[in-house]
């Protein structure tokens, strides 16, 4: 039988045991966490409230590691660890804390994920288009996180926080110059954010982009044009270029302009301009404060009479519709005058 007090690596046998019991003892509790948030986690299922299942979902992980963490921290304390020549007491110790706010960040950054999945999923139901702003400021706020964990991580090892950040700030010009055009898209992201500009499902024009857009993220915007392809633009593009947003529109823009021939009478050409605005007034989807018909120009070829007028409504397929009621009309009331169209000079007349 080996006694309790013969050393091997340093440590007695009975440190050797207590250090293994404790390290079992984490697994173990570990194990048992999980178990127990795991029944946790169904009853809470139960439950009307959305709140529990994503607080039981987002710790359930971490605290399992937490516990496995507090045994190996437990463990390495009843070891005697060297401290010459290199203090490894001292390094572990400063280890073990680190890992500890890691895992503390960890299950943070996991409420916070999951607390913004719950706002975007609200948001879809609530306001499509603000939906698609929420996985931006969650993904930002999750990247800051980090980078502060990553921040107190490197203060306890012993680093000077300070000093990194003022090298950075002295040395980091070159990598600042590189990475300008990624920031530039963040800042752009953020704008889009703070503007509001457009949300998801908008129809817009930037430059000589038009469609809708399908998704916004911390570097570009996704947009789907009308032929059907998706064009990537850098979010940065959208903080210099203009921004025509249609659905925004509160009312659509009819205008078109009808060539008659020089030989229709001037009374006939008076009677079709009364009978267009008379077809305008009987529109009910047409707004009127403001409608023009008149005859507006002496061409080479023909006379030409305009005609513009507002839809009440901004819906595409029903400024189409109301259109194409317009331009029926009035190709009916110059059937009904006996007012035959212009042709394009070079045309050869219809047969």
């Amino acid at each position: 039988m080996i006694p309790l007090d013969d050393k091997l690596f340093g440590a007695t046998l009975e440190q050797w045991l207590l250090a293994i019991a404790a390290l079992l003892g984490g697994w173990l509790l570990k194990t048992l966490s999980w178990w127990f948030l795991k029944r946790m986690t169904h009853f809470a299922q139960k439950t009307d409230s959305e709140v529990d299942d994503i607080i039981l979902h987002a710790v359930r992980i971490p605290v399992g590691w937490l516990c496995f963490f507090l045994g190996l921290w437990g463990a390495l304390t009843i070891l005697p660890l060297p401290s010459k020549p290199v203090d490894v007491d001292r390094f572990v110790f400063q280890f073990m804390k680190s890992a500890t706010i890691f895992v503390g960040f960890w299950m943070f950054v996991r409420l916070v994920n999951g607390f913004g999945l719950a706002i975007e999923r609200g948001a879809r139901e609530r306001s499509p288009g603000t939906a698609g702003f929420v996985p931006v400021a969650r993904k930002t706020v999750i990247v800051i996180m980090w980078m502060i964990a990553v921040l107190m991580a490197l203060q306890n090892l012993g680093y000077s926080v300070t000093s990194l950040l003022a090298g950075i700030g002295l040395g980091g010009m070159a990598l600042a110059l590189a990475a300008k055009d990624t920031l530039a898209n963040m800042f752009g992201s953020l704008v889009i954010f703070i503007d509001r500009s457009f949300v998801v499902g908008d129809w817009v024009k930037v430059g000589g982009i038009e469609g809708i857009v399908e998704e916004v993220t911390l570097r570009v915007t996704r947009v789907r044009t009308f032929e059907r392809t998706q064009i990537t633009i850098p979010n940065s593009d959208l903080t210099t270029k203009p921004i025509e947003n249609f659905t925004r529109m509160e009312k659509r823009r009819i205008k078109f302009s009808i060539n008659v021939p020089y030989e229709t009478p001037s009374e006939k050409v008076e009677e079709a301009v009364s009978r267009i605005r008379a077809l305008l007034d009987a529109n009910e989807y047409l707004g009127k404060e403001l409608q023009q018909v008149y005859l507006s120009e002496l061409g080479a070829a023909s006379l030409s009479i305009s005609v513009l007028c507002f839809t009440k409504t901004s819906d595409a397929d029903e400024f189409m519709r109301i259109r194409h009621e317009v331009l029926l009309g009035v190709k009916r009331e110059f059937e009904t005058l006996g007012i035959q169209f212009a042709l394009p000079l070079g045309t050869p007349p219809l047969k």
